[in-house]
C-alpha cells in the first residue's frame, strides 16, 4: 500500500472513531427523554412495547462502527474505539458532576433546578451503561472475528447480525436491569423496555447490514483489499 493510501485509511479510521465516541457520550447524555415508536400496537407484561429512550437511537451506530473497523482495520482496532469510548464517557461523567456542583448565576439562563434535572442522573446511568456496554462490545468483536474465521471472510451478513444479535441482547438486558437496580426505571418496565430495546436493535442492525456491505466494498474497492483482508496502521 502506498504512503497516500496508508495516511486516508488513519484519517479515516480517525474519524470513524471520532463518530463512534460522540453517538455514545451523546446516547448517555440524552437518555432520560423517551418517546413512542409506532411500528404495531403491542402490549407485553402490561406494558406497552416501543416506549424508548432517545439514548437508543445513536447507539446501534456504535455497532455498526465497530463491525465495520473489525472488518477492515481488524480486532486490536476495534478493541482500541472501545477503550476509548469508555474513556470518553468516563470522562464526561466527571465533567457534568463538576458543572452540577457548580451554583448557577441568579440571572443565568439555566438554574440548578433543570439543570439538576436533566442532567443529574446521567452519572449514573453512564456508569450503568458503560458496564453494559463494555461487556456487550467485547462480546460483539469476538463473535464478529469468530465467524470471520470460520468462513474466512465470506457472509458478511452472517457475522454483522450474529454478533449484533448477541451484544445488543446482552447490553439490552444489563443497562435496564442495572438502572433498575440503581433505582432510575422503575422494576414494572423491565421485561417492556428490553423487549422493546432489543427489538429495536434487531430491526436496526438488519437495516444497517446493507450500509456495512456499501462501506466494506468501498473500502476493499479503494484499497485493494482481498477478502479476510485488513488494512494495518
Amino acid at each position: 500500500m502506498t504512503v497516500k493510501k496508508q495516511e486516508l485509511a488513519k484519517k479515516i479510521y480517525l474519524y470513524l472513531a471520532g463518530l463512534f465516541i460522540t453517538s455514545l457520550v451523546v446516547s448517555n447524555l440524552i437518555f432520560q427523554k423517551f418517546f413512542y415508536w409506532r411500528p404495531f400496537d403491542i402490549s407485553f407484561f402490561g406494558n406497552q412495547l416501543f416506549e424508548l429512550s432517545v439514548g437508543i437511537l445513536p447507539y446501534p451506530i456504535t455497532f455498526l462502527i465497530t463491525d465495520l473497523i473489525s472488518e477492515i482495520y481488524g480486532k486490536k482496532k476495534a478493541n482500541e474505539v472501545v477503550v476509548a469510548g469508555i474513556f470518553a464517557s468516563f470522562f464526561s461523567m466527571g465533567i457534568l458532576l463538576i458543572a452540577n456542583w457548580v451554583p448557577a448565576l441568579d440571572n443565568s439562563p439555566v438554574d440548578n433546578v433543570t439543570f439538576n434535572q436533566v442532567f443529574a442522573l446521567s452519572p449514573i446511568a453512564v456508569f450503568a451503561s458503560m458496564i453494559a456496554y463494555l461487556l456487550a462490545q467485547l462480546v460483539d468483536i469476538r463473535i464478529y472475528h469468530f465467524w470471520k474465521n470460520l468462513t474466512q471472510g465470506r457472509m458478511l451478513w452472517l457475522r454483522n447480525n450474529f454478533s449484533t444479535f448477541s451484544s445488543q441482547l446482552i447490553d439490552t438486558l444489563l443497562v435496564i436491569g442495572l438502572l433498575s437496580i440503581f433505582g432510575i426505571l422503575d422494576w414494572s418496565l423491565f421485561w417492556g423496555l428490553v423487549l422493546s430495546g432489543f427489538l429495536f436493535k434487531i430491526l436496526v442492525a438488519l437495516f444497517d447490514t446493507p450500509f456495512l456491505y456499501l462501506f466494506v466494498g468501498l473500502f476493499r474497492k479503494n484499497f485493494n483489499l482481498k477478502p479476510n483482508e485488513e488494512i494495518k496502521i
